[in-house]
C-alpha cells in the first residue's frame, strides 16, 4: 500500500505560481495530477513515468505547468506558472505501480486533494 502526501494549494492571483508537491511512501511506475472544479468531473492534468522520465500534459495547462519529480525520493512537483482562475479546483496526486494509458485516472493510489484557488 502507497500513501500519498500532497502540500502546496492556497489562493494566488490570476497570473501567479504555486508548486504543488506529493510525496509518495513507496515506489511507483508512473504519477500524475488530477483536478476537479466544483460541478465538473475529474480531469487529467500532468502524468510522470519514472523509467524514462517522459512527461505529459494536457492542452489546457500545457506550456504552463511542469511536472517533475525525485524518483529516488517518490516525489513528484507540480509547478503551475501563469495560473487563470479556470484553474481553480481541488488537484489530486496520483499513482500506479505500473503503466497507465493517458489520460486515464486508473491509478491505484491517491491522495487526498489540496484546493488551488486563483482569483481574477
Amino acid at each position: 500500500q502507497v500513501q500519498l502526501v500532497e502540500s502546496g494549494g492556497g489562493l494566488v492571483r490570476a497570473g501567479g505560481s504555486l508548486r504543488l508537491s506529493c510525496a509518495a511512501s513507496g515506489r511507483t511506475f508512473q504519477m500524475g495530477w488530477f483536478r476537479q472544479a466544483p460541478g465538473k468531473e475529474r480531469e487529467f492534468v500532468a502524468a510522470i513515468r519514472w523509467n524514462t522520465g517522459s512527461t505529459y500534459y494536457s492542452d489546457s495547462v500545457k506550456g504552463r505547468f511542469t511536472i517533475s519529480g525525485d524518483n529516488a525520493k517518490n516525489t513528484v512537483y507540480l509547478q503551475m506558472n501563469s495560473l487563470k482562475p479556470e484553474d481553480t479546483a481541488v488537484y489530486y496526486c496520483a499513482a500506479d505501480p505500473s503503466l497507465i494509458v493517458l489520460p486515464s485516472s486508473k491509478y491505484t493510489y491517491w491522495g487526498q486533494g489540496t484546493q488551488v484557488t486563483v482569483s481574477s
